[in-house]
């Protein structure tokens, strides 16, 4: 019997040992658990509110974005409405010394947003631009639902204005389920229906300005007509800049996604800077410009004293540049005689690919 008892005991005492070790390594497994959860819930988070690229591809039709806040941007308030006059003049009359400033945080470092070879995927490709009435031309393709389109046009204003003048620029703003952010449209858009838009409100005795802006309901997300169908819809158009500009895409054949811009002898694809307001700054899963009204941002325009506002004038340097040394940084256009602009033309050529 003792012999027995030993052995109950000798059980009781291993299923003990045996409960306590299940213990443990049920605990041990619980905490690596809430670890893994914790880090795959910060990845989510940091994925949700960062943009994937300066671009958007030709794969995407729409994006993640649910739209759950009726307050942000302003929605479809104004869209198609012009600037007014002072408002347009903020575009047009920007002084240099702005773009003085914002070139100088640039290569400083001083810009914290995204701007050009800050971009891990923003590269710049020499290429025989196209060439109007001995004039060089900028050459943009895009879509008013594309967030980077939205984002970027203010800078494109910002350097076509060294170049030329607006006589118009319109209100208007990125898919509602791509960011609802305000922007800018070279023409008052047909925001409803899809189509191609290529004219534009722009002047200028030096350059040219070609504009092929697919058109789409901005109700949904992302969106982009196939490239064929584009092409159909110029060559539709009769008009010869439009079909010249859209060859010279074709031929260069590296078309990714919007925005993609030619300007002058320099191929880019994608947003040269990624400004969705103060540095990285996010309300809810949305950046801080969804938020902004039309009016706001131009008052930041009219007089910069943040990241935001001086990172527009840095991206729209990047352009004046990459245009000044496709002109031979002539004498009659002020901003190529500016330091900063200098500086930068040798990043681009060093940076070149």
């Amino acid at each position: 019997m003792a012999a027995k008892k030993s052995d109950s005991q000798k059980s009781v005492t291993s299923y003990k040992k045996a409960i306590q070790t299940l213990r443990i390594v049920s605990s041990v497994s619980l905490v690596v658990a809430i670890i893994a959860i914790t880090i795959a819930a910060f990845a989510l988070v940091k994925i949700e509110t960062q943009p994937a690229a300066a671009n958007h591809t030709l794969a995407s039709n729409s994006t993640s974005n649910t739209i759950t806040n009726n307050t942000f941007g302003n929605r479809l308030a104004n869209i198609d409405q012009p600037l007014n006059t002072t408002q347009l003049g903020i575009i047009n009359n920007a002084p240099n010394s702005y773009f003085e400033t914002a070139g100088e945080m640039y290569l400083n470092g001083s810009i914290k947003n995204p701007v050009a070879y800050l971009i891990g995927s923003f590269k710049v490709y020499p290429t025989n631009g196209v060439v109007i009435n001995g004039k060089p031309s900028v050459i943009y393709l895009g879509s008013i639902t594309c967030v980077f389109c939205g984002e970027n046009r203010w800078a494109m204003a910002l350097a076509l204005s060294r170049f030329g003048s607006f006589n118009a620029l319109y209100k208007g703003y990125s898919a509602l389920q791509d960011s609802d952010v305000p922007t800018l449209y070279w023409n008052a858009n047909e925001y409803t229906t899809p189509g191609l838009d290529i004219t534009n409100h722009y002047n200028s005795p030096y350059i040219n300005f070609i504009t092929l802006e697919d058109e789409y309901p901005i109700t949904g997300g992302f969106a982009l007509q196939p490239m064929s169908a584009i092409g159909q819809e110029v060559n539709n158009s009769k008009n010869q800049s439009a079909i010249a500009a859209f060859n010279l895409i074709n031929k260069l054949n590296n078309f990714t996604g919007t925005p993609y811009t030619i300007w002058g002898n320099y191929q880019l694809n994608g947003a040269d800077g990624i400004d969705f307001g103060n540095s990285t700054a996010i309300i809810g899963s949305y950046p801080e410009i969804t938020y902004m009204t039309h009016a706001q941002i131009l008052n930041s325009l009219a007089k910069p004293n943040d990241q935001f506002s001086w990172s527009e004038y840095a991206a729209a340097d990047v352009y004046i540049a990459e245009m000044c040394l496709t002109m031979n940084n002539s004498t009659s256009i002020s901003a190529c005689s500016l330091p900063a602009i200098s500086k930068i033309e040798l990043q681009i050529e060093k940076n070149s690919f």
